[in-house]
């Protein structure tokens, strides 16, 4: 009888877009994860507040923990009856040493699972732009470790049109050495350090010369050796925004549908939320507001965030939709509109520009109505409530969350800033831009940070966020036509000079 469970996960490559969905499910149930320090770190926040991550190391020429240090972490861990999840890059059979950990894990009499994973030995050179077969060149394949090249067949593998080395760098100079006794040194090869996240790079050459970086880090990285690469020429920017580094700064968990589309337009996004949603410092004014409903004639609701706090206070005073019969409700933005709408109610009215302020013209025969506004508790739209009331009407202005700057920087975020290679920074609204600043200024003077940025074009949602840009950082070099988050995608891709031929081809349904 078994005692406990662990779940050895292949956690593909690229974040959570590399994940079998066998693999998220796992992730969003899993209550001790035990990852690879090349796992990537993104798929964290897949996991619960509850679950606890532990980061064992097992990277070539860095500390870690040993194998069996990691054998007793699993069965610590599975023996509690805790629902374990052993997380490895890529596949956990293609050198994972996962027989090992099996072992160890049947020896205590705890269960397992392995969960495929895409190994880096096939997406990586995906990503890359080369194809690992081709009708006439490459008939077939292998993988292998560069670990100990000495162990290695040279001239069988050398024979194979097509050569994947996995976790070779530190012996790239032996492994080229080696095949031109059996190749021509002219044979084509390809490193791919990084594969799938931010930073990815690419270098190629022959056997007989790659120009490669000194004083470079190039782990982790897969070498391809075969007249495949020549492919990567053609095949590696055949999107619009093509290996753009986007950095996107929505609030955690609101982003998700824009850097997909931003993904799948070939762009690289970077999230760095500078917005984050909690509860205003009383909920008591808008539940007061929910308790008499009936004194009201419309509802105003700016923001997605205004929709969902108004109906979880709605919903917690035991009402719902139907209590809402008699007003008419008036919302700013496409994705505020769809929102309500996911709680069964249209919208009367929506200000053809997705400016707030724009509601004064449209909102003009309210003499003696009571408006019931709920909003962000820091205030804004003082200008809206001000007309609104000059024209007779009574504002409710009520706070219905709160959107604080948060304390930190993802380390994803700050390394790629830092490193000075960022193409585009999105803003989706004035607040996202002070926060943008306040954050960096809280770790280095401002000087610094707007060097790291001098390269990178500034992406503004509309004309009000466009203001508080230029007011920042002196400039906006993007600026949607539509106040949207499709409005912002489309500038950006017309920024790069894609044709609309290419940009209706690439960006078809994506939001």
């Amino acid at each position: 009888m078994t005692r406990g469970f662990v779940y050895l996960v292949g956690a593909g490559i690229g974040g959570e877009r590399g994940l079998t969905l066998q693999a998220r499910d796992l992730l969003c149930q899993a209550e001790v994860v035990v990852a690879d320090d090349l796992v990537d770190q993104r798929l964290r926040s897949l996991t619960s507040a509850f679950c606890e991550w532990i980061t064992t190391g097992k990277r070539a020429g860095k500390t870690s923990c040993s194998q069996s240090e990691i054998n007793q972490l699993l069965i610590d861990r599975a023996g509690t009856g805790k629902m374990t999840v052993r997380l490895k890059s890529g596949d956990p059979w293609v050198f994972g040493r996962v027989l090992e950990e099996i072992a160890a894990l049947s020896a205590a009499q705890i269960g397992w699972e392995v969960v495929p994973g895409l190994s880096s030995a096939i997406v990586a050179p995906l990503l890359a732009g080369i194809p690992l077969t081709e009708a006439d060149r490459s008939s077939c394949f292998v993988v292998a470790t560069g670990h100990n090249p000495e162990l290695l067949p040279w001239q069988a593998l050398a024979a194979v049109p097509t050569l994947v080395i996995l976790m070779g760098t530190r012996s790239l100079s032996v492994i080229c050495a080696r095949l031109k006794d059996y190749r021509s040194p002219d044979t084509p090869i390809a490193l791919i350090h990084n594969c799938g996240s931010w930073n990815q790079q690419v270098w190629t050459g022959s056997l007989d010369h790659i120009d490669l970086p000194r004083d470079f880090d190039l782990s982790p990285a897969v070498i391809v050796v075969g007249e495949v690469v020549k492919h990567r020429s053609w095949l590696c920017h055949r999107l619009p925004l093509s290996q753009k580094k986007i950095i996107v700064t929505r609030a955690a968990g609101q982003s998700q549908s824009f850097t997909q589309d931003l993904e799948r337009l070939g762009a690289i996004p970077i999230e760095m939320p500078t917005l984050e949603i909690v509860p205003p410092p009383s909920y008591e004014e808008l539940d007061r507001a929910i308790a008499c409903l009936d004194r009201y004639s419309w509802l105003i609701l700016t923001s997605a965030n205004g929709v969902e706090s108004f109906f979880q206070r709605l919903f917690l005073q035991n009402k719902d939709c139907r209590h809402l019969h008699h007003l008419k409700v008036a919302v700013v933005g496409k994705k505020t509109k769809e929102v309500l709408q996911t709680y069964g109610i249209l919208a009367d009215l929506v200000p053809p520009d997705f400016i707030a302020d724009s509601l004064i013209e449209v909102l003009t025969d309210v003499k003696g109505q009571t408006i019931l506004f709920p909003r962000v508790a820091s205030g804004g739209r003082e200008v809206l409530i001000s007309q609104l009331t000059k024209r007779g009407a009574v504002v409710d202005s009520v706070p219905a969350y709160e959107s604080v700057c948060p304390e930190t920087i993802p380390e994803i975020a700050l390394e790629a800033l830092q490193s000075q290679t960022i193409d585009v920074i999105t803003f989706a609204s004035s607040k996202t831009v002070l926060h943008f600043a306040q954050m960096l200024d809280k770790i280095t003077d401002r000087s610094t940070w707007q060097e790291w940025i001098k390269e990178a074009k500034i992406a503004s949602i509309g004309t009000q966020t466009s203001a508080t840009c230029r007011q920042v950082f002196a400039r906006v070099d993007i600026e949607a036509q539509e106040f949207t988050l499709n409005g912002l995608k489309e500038a950006i891709v017309n920024y790069f000079n894609v044709s609309s031929c290419s940009l209706s081809l690439f960006g078809r349904g994506l939001g």
